[in-house]
């Protein structure tokens, strides 16, 4: 592969050593990999490299994670942006998919689990791509991207069983909050239907059926 055609990483962490080892993986991986210790720093890297994905942690001064994945948006709307952090509420997962995140690992995250990370996110970003090429919508609702939304339907389309949001995440090597997020829009649109696993103890664990087996593309 020339350097025309090489993968451009564009990681993004205001920690030294973090941005150190971030690096090393993803260029043992194979991938050109360029790093800001700032947001504005790595918003302007990606103005001017047009990466086709871009690592981000979530805490950072000047810019936080969030304001800088909706300034890349902005700029790049095929780019996939995948998010670092510690925190693994729900709810801020859903506030990084609405300004246009594509994916989350939550630190520390092994080399091979963020290698594989990398490659499922490269995907998308290739989809999403050809979407806008076909003058398709790169987000069809709140950062709901068709291109992760095709990919877990086509998941869930190739499942004989009932299946947790856990089994999905582990079967696509996404995380467990963008799974959740694009699960929740799947119910909401009447495409999945949960379906409560009751045990000997404890809450039910939720599974998932799919009740209507064409979604919007």
């Amino acid at each position: 592969m020339n350097n025309k055609d090489r993968i451009r990483v564009v990681v993004i962490d205001d920690e030294e050593d973090i941005l150190y080892t971030i690096k090393e993986i993803c260029t043992f991986g194979g991938y050109d990999v360029l790093t800001a210790t700032s947001g504005r720093k790595g918003y302007e890297l990606c103005k001017k490299h047009k990466p086709q994905l871009v690592i981000v942690d979530y805490h950072m001064p000047d810019w936080d994670g969030i304001n800088t994945v909706k300034k890349i948006r902005s700029i790049n709307q095929a780019v996939s942006i995948l998010v670092l952090t510690v925190d693994e509420r729900q709810e801020i997962s859903d506030k990084f998919i609405e300004v246009g995140a594509t994916d989350f690992a939550i630190k520390p995250i092994k080399a091979p689990d963020l290698i594989s990370r990398i490659k499922v996110n490269l995907k998308i970003h290739e989809v999403t791509k050809k979407n806008i090429e076909d003058r398709a919508n790169a987000f069809v609702d709140k950062g709901i991207s068709p291109a992760t939304l095709n990919l877990i339907w086509d998941f869930l389309l190739n499942q004989d069983e009932d299946i947790t949001i856990e089994e999905i995440a582990n079967g696509m090597n996404l995380a467990y909050q963008t799974i959740h997020r694009y699960v929740q829009y799947l119910i909401e649109h009447e495409k999945l239907e949960l379906i409560p696993v009751y045990g000997q103890i404890g809450r039910p664990k939720n599974k998932y059926r799919v009740i209507d087996e064409k979604v919007s593309k």
